[in-house]
């Protein structure tokens, strides 16, 4: 659970798959500091990452840990480690209540010929 450092980007693959991107500042246990959590959700629940999330909003995500490699542009070779998001926790700081938007089975990954568009 914690803030998104900065709106989600919301785009589609080749194929017409959505896809959002975001970071999460979660605030480590007992002090000052954050650890910032890039984050992918697919298809609806990547449409409702985008729709209804923000820069500053509270959320809480559950899904998978996954580490990626792909070629950029320059030919190097690199990596990225990401959770990919199955489910997202609206959290209302007010009231301190959560609605729960479970869309499991929507989290895919991409296919390896399709290219994720970031």
């Amino acid at each position: 659970m914690g803030r998104l450092a900065g709106d989600p980007e919301a785009r589609y693959t080749q194929s017409g798959k959505a896809v959002a991107s975001f970071s999460l500042a979660v605030n480590r246990y007992g002090q000052d500091t954050a650890d910032f959590i890039p984050i992918v959700a697919w298809e609806k629940l990547a449409e409702i990452v985008g729709n209804n999330l923000s820069k500053g909003r509270r959320a809480l995500i559950e899904g998978r840990l996954q580490i990626r490699s792909y070629e950029a542009n320059d030919g190097q070779k690199r990596r990225v480690t990401e959770v990919v998001a199955s489910n997202l926790f609206f959290v209302d700081s007010k009231q301190a209540t959560s609605e729960k938007a479970d869309y499991s089975s929507m989290g895919s990954e991409a296919s390896p010929e399709e290219e994720i568009p970031f």
